[in-house]
């Protein structure tokens, strides 16, 4: 049974998804304290949180028809839990619009595009973003940030994240004018501390740290983003043996992929681009061939119109092929300022 049809309120549903509690197994051997600490609630409504799993373990009682995999849904509780599954603003209201509300938990995000277009940039403000807090509509939760290229800049960084605490402490205050428990009291220091930072300088220390990854989130459950910027660098670079590239690629997407349902957070995966003959013309595309261009659930191509940046959904299954303008200011990303139409829909 899924913790999204369990009789609690929507806001402890989503609390409980969004701490990465998605079934009745995974509530079964924790204390009221922990579960307190995680959902960040009084250990009293922890304990009766509890109490309405535990009941729920007894309205499903096993036969000797149960089969030996476990984990059948119907249709219809996928269209629920997607319903209550928490976005990731990127702090562009168009560019959230074109994704369906921000970036989506468990799913893999690939976002690429010419250098200097804005990918770390946008890196870094998800980043910071997957730390707004719940009572603001946020996660509330922390980042993995996966360097390989060295472009990751801890002093902009700090800039997004000062940006971002002024906004989050207006939005509170417009939300909570009679409730000083509810304002936001968070320091931009505190933000840089909630973002576990990776460099990685060979394709064999990428592939290691992916596959770490999961001891490291099972120990860090408050994280709710894993970003790699690039995915891309090392494999073209260290590779001759295409066949061997394309199956280690496999086989790190597929765990990528594992972790995000598994752990109910995002993959961000920032890829470059390369130039591709297609009938006779020269045209840019993403790095690393269609094979891998199947092993993300979205995929978003950032290009220059002009002087305007611009994002456009090449593919997923949820979500329509359209394209949103977007800006990258002192403070982050934001919305463009182009007095045209920064919306289309293809």
């Amino acid at each position: 049974m899924e913790v999204g049809r369990l009789p609690l309120s929507a806001s402890q549903r989503g609390k409980l998804i969004s701490a990465g509690y998605t079934t009745l197994a995974s509530l079964s051997s924790i204390s009221p304290s922990d579960l307190a600490r995680d959902l960040k609630v009084p250990e009293s409504e922890a304990f009766e949180m509890l109490k309405v799993a535990k009941l729920g373990c007894g309205l499903e009682q096993p036969d000797k028809h149960t089969a030996i995999v476990n984990g059948a849904q119907t249709a219809w509780d996928i269209l629920n839990e997607e319903k209550l599954l928490p976005r990731i603003t990127t702090s562009c209201a168009d560019l959230d619009k074109i994704l369906g509300g921000g970036i989506n938990c468990k799913e893999v995000t690939e976002i690429g595009g010419v250098p200097g277009i804005g990918k770390t940039q946008l890196g870094i403000q998800l980043a910071v973003n997957v730390q707004i807090p719940v009572d603001c509509g946020g996660l509330g939760g922390k980042a993995v940030y996966i360097d390989t290229e060295g472009s990751f800049m801890v002093e902009r960084t700090l800039q997004i994240a000062e940006a971002s605490v002024v906004n989050w402490s207006s939005y509170s205050e417009l939300l909570w004018k009679e409730s000083q428990a509810c304002r936001v009291e968070i320091q931009p220091t505190d933000i840089l501390e909630k973002i576990y930072y990776f460099r990685i300088c060979t394709s064999t220390e990428q592939i290691a740290l992916i596959n770490y990854l999961d001891q490291f989130i099972s120990e860090h459950k408050d994280v709710k983003i894993v970003i790699i910027d690039s995915v891309t660098f090392h494999f073209r670079q260290d590779f001759e043996d295409f066949a061997l590239r394309n199956r280690l690629l496999g086989g790190m997407a597929l765990k990528l992929m594992n972790l995000g349902k598994k752990y109910n957070l995002a993959v961000v995966i920032f890829n470059q681009v390369t130039t591709k003959c297609t009938e006779g013309s020269f045209q840019l595309s993403l790095a690393l061939g269609d094979s891998w261009s199947h092993c993300c659930t979205n995929r978003v191509i950032l290009y220059w119109n002009g002087d305007e940046r611009n994002a456009y959904i090449d593919k997923s299954p949820s979500l329509r092929s359209a394209s949103a303008s977007f800006s990258v200011t002192s403070g982050g990303i934001r919305n463009s300022a182009s007095k045209h139409k920064r919306i289309r829909v293809m």
